[in-house]
């Protein structure tokens, strides 16, 4: 469903559903972040709800933890496939301070995410491309409408970088990710679409 007028890229917190319809085929940005057949096979044939949970708090570590530490924006997510299948989970800290990440699907990765006031602070055609800016979007904590998110893996040289936002898909507004996976010289460009469920 489309997302309330609520849910904003200052309120991503809920359950939301990727819209596979809608959304890019994910297997070859799968196979360029170098994952097996059959794990591909696997995330492929499930749909994927997202838990978010958006707040603020001290930063986390590496940056200072201490508990006088300006606040910063967190976000949480944790997924799950169709039959409760224990999907990855992201603890997004959008300081702009890499920190180190491991998980069962992606391995040892690094990354940062920080806010972007306009989709204009994108270098990247497909990164910046189609997303709703009017003013009821500006709702991070400075005004900003996107999230940017960079993601590169110690051991299989690849790197992701994602624009967070929202974009109007088939006449409603929808939260979306516009990624780009990159690996040499090779590219893959995914449109995520979401649905909103609670």
């Amino acid at each position: 469903m489309a997302a309330p007028a609520n849910k904003t890229i200052g309120d991503l917190s809920g359950k939301w559903v990727m819209n596979k319809s809608l959304s890019s085929d994910v297997d070859p940005g799968l196979k360029l972040q170098n994952m097996s057949y059959l794990t591909r096979k696997l995330i492929t044939s499930v749909t994927l709800t997202l838990d978010i949970k958006q707040f603020s708090a001290p930063p986390s570590p590496p940056a200072d933890a201490d508990s006088s530490a300006p606040a910063v924006i967190h976000i949480e997510i944790d997924q799950t496939g169709t039959g409760g299948m224990k999907g990855t989970s992201e603890k997004r800290c959008l300081d702009n301070v890499f920190r180190d990440h491991k998980d069962w699907l992606f391995g040892h990765v690094k990354g940062q995410t920080r806010w972007v006031t306009s989709s204009e602070e994108v270098e990247d055609a497909f990164l910046k491309s189609g997303w709703l800016e009017g003013e009821e979007e500006k709702t991070g904590p400075n005004g900003e409408t996107h999230v940017l998110s960079y993601v590169e893996s110690y051991t299989d040289g690849w790197t992701a970088t994602q624009v967070w936002g929202f974009k109007t898909i088939e006449g409603e507004r929808r939260h979306v990710r516009n990624v780009v996976i990159a690996k040499g010289s090779e590219r893959v460009e995914l449109q995520l679409v979401y649905d909103y469920l609670s």
